[in-house]
Order: structure tokens, then C-alpha cells, then sequence
């Protein structure tokens, strides 16, 4: 789609709309003393760049060692609130042949160190945002896995810092650097099969129960006030930690966003469509009705745009594939249809014969919490270390990212609203609806609100 004029007025306009000051002061209590030196540091095309890793108990222990097997990257702290979380991330990086990283509970103290030029935050959803607002204050660039933000607001201030303290944030939508699923995305874009006018999209798993929690001293090792951080306080129940938390609104986003984050982001992509002007859901926790599940396990979200409807059907305890795959995006055209799947794609004409199919060699699992495929996890790495040496946007800048977690962030706030939400085209909030624009942002803990001062 071209970047027209009117574009780049509305755009001017998102971003003067946004929360605008000087520095992120304090966030749960420590100060945090950033100087204007901090984050002018200017990364050359030649340095090395030093991380600090956050969150490591799943995929931030997979991911920790392919940081730091990149080319002139080093992984210099391990961050992860819970002991045993920091022991499997350094002994991660160590089997990978690389020097054992520095062990920290408070990824908030290695900001305060000027030699880390980068961060990667691999923590729950409610820490995502805040994280990485105070790490942009801190003069360090920014990976973030999805979702961007635990609400929208969060993504709308996580935008705000990046630009205003001019730093690299890229979102781990990772589909968005693999290079024939962007070979397909462009024969979208130049008319493979036409006018595009429906999308499906889904996700597919066999998650068990999470049975009924009970209060339970908290683990020796784990910090649970801070692994609560920005959220109000709840107290500490045996199903929580470590994935569970995903199933709660309280920390979580549910399938929504833990995984159609994925396949709405390449949609939203073909489609060339920032917001979509009407959005609908419908499901319900239909599997394990006797336990503490909170979100959707069976969802259907309908998205309406211009031009075209947008679905995504999340199936977290129903794993029959779609097309022969558990997760994918299927687009309608008036010429033919583009399966998208694991990196790569297939062309059919109008009656379903194959015209053109492109396949990767690389072995995927979809469902794999940790990393479905390492090499291409790299890729996705390596552009963001690229565009950190070069100052150029990533292939999932934070806008990018924030538009597309807002798409289920809304499919989310309609099912919990009951109701279809009418979304405003100059900004994507939601028009008209005071009580579904209540989802837009959440309650803190006193002193650990996410702000731009």
C-alpha cells in the first residue's frame, strides 16, 4: 500500500495524540536515573552490541542462545525473577559455546548499566510494555515478544517512548522477516489471486486442564511480588506459574494474543489495513468448565473492514488441523486463493487446483511454546540487530506490532463486552463505547504505573 500524504498527516496526528514528556522517572519503587547520555549512544556498523535478557523460563531460554550465536552480539545478563528460570537461560548460552551471562532478579538494575546497548523481554504479557518503556528511557533498544503490550494504552505509550527516545523496537512477530512468507505476501500485493475479499485465519492446540488452584507458599527462588510487577496484587496460587498465567485476564491475553497474535499480524499485512472498522467475537471456556481458566479456549473473531472480513478461529483444546496445518492464514481472492502456512505458500486457482507452491525445507512446530524453528527465529533476530547498526526501522517496528495486537486486543474486548465494537479509522479506539474503551487500559499497583513524564 502506498504511504500517502494523508497517511503521514494521520500518522503525525496517532503520535501527537500519544502520552508526550521528558523521562521515565521510577517504576515499582526504584528510581531510575536516566541522563540525556544515556540514550544518545550511536551503535557503529562494526560494534559489538551487548544484551541483557529478560524472562527466561520458556522461550526466553530458547531464544537466549540464538541472541547470542549471532554475529558481533553478545548476552551479557540473564534476567528472570524466578532462580531457576536464570540457571536454565545461562546454562543455555553456555551450551551454545558462549561465555556464561551475569545472573540478575531485577532486569531494572541492568538498565542502569551503559554498556547494554540492547534488551530482549521474553516475560509474561502484563511486564511486556512496561518493560520496554523503561528500557527505551534507558537509552536500549528494544525486542519484545508478542503481544506488545498486556492493553492498548500500553502499546500507545510503548510507541511514545521508542519515538521519543529514538530507539530500535522490534516485536517478535517473526513471520514479518521469513523470507518466502514475504515472497508470497508481495504476489498478494501484486495481484496473484485479485481482489482480496475474505481472510481466514486459526490456531489450533490440545491444552489440558489447569485444575482449581490453592493459595501456596511461594516457591524458595521465585520473586513473586516482582513477577507481579505492574499488576495489582494477587495472591500466589499453585496453577499460576509458569504458563497458566496466559488463562488469566489478570496477567494474560489469552489464545487471542498468545498465538493469534501470529496469524492476524500476517492478514492485517496482506490485507495492507491498519484498522478494521467493525469488530465481533463469540466462544467461551467450553472444555474444562471446573477449573480456573479464564479466557476463551474456543474463540471466533470476526473483523470487518473495508473491503474485506478477517477471521480467526482459536482452538486451544481442539487440535484437528485446517488446510492441513495447526495454524495458518488462508486468503480469498476473486482470482484464486494463497495458503499461508509455515514459511512458505501455496497458489490455487478458483476451483482449487494448485498453480503455484512454494515450500521451506525448514522443519516447524507450530505448537512449540519455546521456538517452532531456530533458523528462523534468526532471521527475525538478525534484522533487529541490522536495523540497531543501521538506525532503521525493523521489519515489526513497534507500530507495526502495536496495530496488530490491537486487532485481537479488540477481539478480546468484544467478547468480553458482548457486543460488536465500532472502531475509530484516525486512531483504532473504539467509537462510541464507553464501557468496551474501559478495556482500553487497566488498574496498577500503586507506584509501578508505565508513564512517560
Amino acid at each position: 500500500m502506498p504511504y500517502t500524504m494523508h497517511m503521514k498527516k494521520s500518522r503525525r496526528a496517532f503520535l501527537r495524540n500519544l502520552a508526550q514528556g521528558s523521562a521515565v522517572a521510577a517504576i515499582g519503587g526504584l528510581n531510575l536515573n536516566f541522563s540525556a547520555k544515556s540514550y544518545k549512544r550511536i551503535i557503529g556498523a562494526n560494534d559489538r552490541i551487548h544484551m541483557a535478557v529478560i524472562g527466561c523460563n520458556g522461550r526466553g531460554a530458547a531464544m537466549a542462545p540464538i541472541f547470542a550465536k549471532q554475529p558481533n552480539n553478545e548476552v551479557v545478563y540473564i534476567c528472570d525473577v524466578d532462580e531457576k528460570a536464570r540457571a536454565k537461560g545461562i546454562d543455555a548460552v553456555v551450551k551454545a559455546g558462549k561465555d556464561a551471562p551475569k545472573a540478575e532478579n531485577d532486569f531494572r538494575k541492568t538498565l542502569l548499566d551503559k554498556n547494554i546497548d540492547a534488551v530482549y523481554i521474553a516475560t509474561p504479557d502484563h511486564w511486556h510494555a512496561p518493560a520496554a518503556i523503561l528500557a527505551c528511557a534507558a537509552g536500549k533498544h528494544v525486542y519484545v515478544e508478542k503481544p506488545l503490550s498486556h492493553n492498548p494504552r500500553e502499546g500507545e505509550l510503548a510507541i511514545a517512548a521508542a519515538r521519543k527516545y529514538n530507539r530500535i523496537v522490534q516485536m517478535g512477530a517473526q513471520r514479518r522477516s521469513w523470507a518466502l512468507l514475504t515472497e508470497g505476501i508481495n504476489a498478494l500485493h501484486e495481484g496473484a489471486i485479485g481482489k482480496i475479499h475474505l481472510v481466514k485465519t486459526w490456531y489450533t492446540n490440545s491444552r489440558k486442564s489447569i485444575g482449581v488452584g490453592k493459595p501456596a507458599p511461594v516457591p524458595a527462588g521465585l520473586d513473586y511480588d516482582l513477577w507481579q510487577g505492574p499488576a495489582p496484587r494477587m495472591p500466589y496460587k499453585d496453577n499460576l506459574i509458569h504458563y497458566n498465567w496466559h488463562w488469566f485476564w489478570h496477567w494474560g491475553t489469552g489464545e487471542a494474543l498468545n498465538n493469534g497474535t501470529h496469524e492476524v499480524d500476517v492478514a492485517r499485512w496482506g490485507l495492507g489495513v491498519d484498522y478494521p472498522l467493525s469488530v465481533s467475537s463469540t466462544g467461551g471456556r467450553y472444555y474444562f468448565k471446573d477449573d480456573d481458566w479464564e479466557t476463551p479456549d474456543t474463540q471466533l473473531i470476526t473483523f470487518n473492514c473495508a473491503d474485506a472480513t478477517v477471521l480467526w478461529e482459536g482452538r486451544s483444546c481442539s487440535s484437528f488441523k485446517v488446510q492441513g496445518v495447526d495454524r495458518g492464514v488462508l486468503f480469498h481472492g476473486d482470482k484464486g486463493i494463497m495458503l499461508t502456512g509455515h514459511n512458505g505458500y501455496t497458489i490455487y486457482d478458483e476451483r482449487g487446483t494448485v498453480i503455484k507452491e512454494v515450500k521451506s525445507n525448514a522443519v516447524i512446530d507450530g505448537r512449540n511454546t519455546a521456538s517452532p524453528n531456530e533458523g528462523l527465529d534468526a532471521v527475525h533476530i538478525a534484522n533487529f540487530l541490522e536495523s540497531i547498526r543501521a538506525n532503521k526501522l525493523p521489519n515489526c517496528d513497534v507500530e507495526i506490532g502495536y496495530k496488530s495486537t490491537l486487532w485481537v486486543q479488540l477481539g478480546n474486548i468484544a467478547q468480553r463486552t458482548q457486543r460488536m465494537l465500532h472502531i475509530d479509522q484516525s486512531n483504532g479506539h473504539i467509537a462510541n463505547d464507553k464501557e468496551a474503551m474501559g478495556f482500553w487500559a487497566r488498574k496498577y499497583q500503586p507506584g509501578w504505573e508505565p508513564k512517560i513524564v
